[in-house]
């Protein structure tokens, strides 16, 4: 079974996905004028922006807190575990082309973002939203909304979930012993209570744990960097001869170089993935744009910054070459032969942090998504049970290779379904785009936005009253 699935993934990113992915995210970086180089400044502005209050009875999630949220889920074991992988099986050139999709992704992750907050619908916790919602509002095409709710509540909510579980066991277990069934039974009880406190709390537990666990990792990266910086010419030219094949004995790999480094990167930024918007749509901010520039942050926060601490990491280490080591191990294994023996137990706790915070953070999506399928507190009373529960234990207990083959699977067919979705409806977030821009040039420091300036969507904009 694993090996059709590793078939249709072949196929799926080789020749689909790839290629989708670096043509959308070519003609939105075109398309909005650089927006994610250009309004650089903006983004870091916006993070501490709380012009916007609360209307309509909501509980007020903010733009740092939709923003912790989503970098939560960003921010897991894609950047320990998937660099990691990226490289074991793609070589360092894997690395060079996480950074292409990371600059070029950031533009996808605004149009989404921006459509997501958009089309947002009023809620009792706080605003919800997310790509299902600007399918079935902007599209009008119900099916595919239920298609797409379905797919992102079984890649993240349950499979990516497995994901994160699975690394969390396997660090554990290196660096202190524990066996994956006894860390499994620990991680459903702390998730099964956050779950249960809904967004607010979701929000508050991701808006402490990801500032800490990233900042403090970034720390450790800088400090080993400096520490071999007269290894970092030598670090870059081998990822830059990686990725192109000007080395001989890597030619072969360029292939294998950019769909791992793709793959890799998609799960670590996840732009166009459609994941970022359903955090994006809970904030309550004055123009939809703001978010949509915040969620550009994030994929440069976890790619170019936390995913090339990994990379560095691992490669002035040199142990990459060891084909018998693969994802977190391999990063313990790096980070162990730098600062010693305290290296596993330090990447242990991180992965801690990182995987649980993403957990948490995927968790939410699926929620948002179960929502939107049925109007039922059991489905959504049985969706935690299912993904705070059920699919953390499985990950604690099945195969590293059987869970990223599932995840592989579950990538490709959502972001091929959200892509659609964004390449249609784009030209709305262009708009607001220019919207905010003009508004920006007049001076005002608070732009607004009214559903009035798109008269022909006026009726299906719930929020923006």
């Amino acid at each position: 079974m694993i090996e059709i699935i590793n078939e249709i993934n072949d196929a799926l990113w080789g020749y689909l996905i790839i290629g989708a992915l670096v043509g959308c995210g070519l003609w939105f970086t075109w398309r909005s004028r650089f927006v994610q180089f250009r309004m650089l400044g903006e983004m870091l502005r916006l993070l501490t922006d709380s012009s916007t209050r609360p209307q309509g009875g909501e509980k007020h999630i903010s733009s740092f807190q939709a923003f912790a949220v989503s970098l939560a889920s960003r921010v897991g074991t894609g950047n320990l575990a998937g660099v990691a992988t990226a490289i074991a099986v793609g070589g360092p050139g894997a690395v060079f082309w996480m950074w292409v999709m990371a600059l070029f992704g950031a533009a996808t992750a605004f149009v989404e973002s921006t459509l997501g907050q958009l089309f947002k619908r009023h809620h009792s916790d706080s605003f919800i939203g997310g790509p299902a919602y600007y399918i079935e509002l902007g599209l009008r095409c119900r099916w595919m909304a239920v298609l797409f709710a379905v797919l992102i509540t079984v890649t993240f909510g349950l499979a990516n979930n497995s994901v994160q579980t699975n690394t969390i066991c396997g660090a554990m277990e290196v660096a202190f012993g524990w066996s994956p069934a006894a860390t499994g039974a620990a991680l459903m009880v702390l998730t099964l209570v956050i779950v249960f406190g809904g967004i607010q709390r979701i929000a508050r537990v991701s808006s402490v744990l990801v500032p800490v666990m990233a900042v403090g990792y970034f720390v450790l990266a800088l400090v080993i960097i400096l520490m071999n910086i007269r290894l970092l010419p030598h670090v870059v030219r081998v990822i830059i001869e990686s990725a192109f094949g000007l080395n001989q004995a890597v030619g072969g790999m360029v292939g294998a170089a950019i769909m791992n480094g793709v793959k890799r990167g998609l799960f670590s930024n996840e732009a166009g993935e459609g994941s970022a918007p359903n955090a994006a749509a809970t904030a309550a901010v004055s123009h939809p744009v703001k978010q949509g520039l915040i969620q550009s942050l994030g994929v440069f926060t976890d790619t170019l910054l936390v995913c090339s601490c990994t990379a560095f990491i691992i490669l002035i280490s040199g142990v990459y070459t060891n084909p018998e080591l693969n994802g977190i191990n391999l990063t313990q294994v790096a980070l162990e032969s730098e600062v010693g023996a305290w290296g596993p137990v330090f990447v242990a706790v991180a992965i801690l942090l990182f995987a649980y915070s993403s957990i948490i953070g995927n968790y939410y999506y699926g929620e948002a998504n179960v929502r939107f399928i049925w109007q039922s507190p059991r489905a959504v009373t049985a969706y935690r049970v299912l993904s705070g529960g059920v699919m953390v234990m499985f990950g604690a207990l099945v195969s590293l290779d059987t869970v990223w083959s599932i995840i592989d699977l579950c990538m490709a067919l959502l972001t091929a379904c959200n892509l659609v979705a964004i390449i249609l409806l784009g030209k709305y977030a262009f708009r607001l785009l220019d919207d905010y821009r003009r508004q920006k040039r007049q001076g005002i420091s608070d732009p607004q936005f009214h559903r009035s300036q798109l008269p022909e969507l006026e009726e299906r904009l719930e929020c923006w009253e």
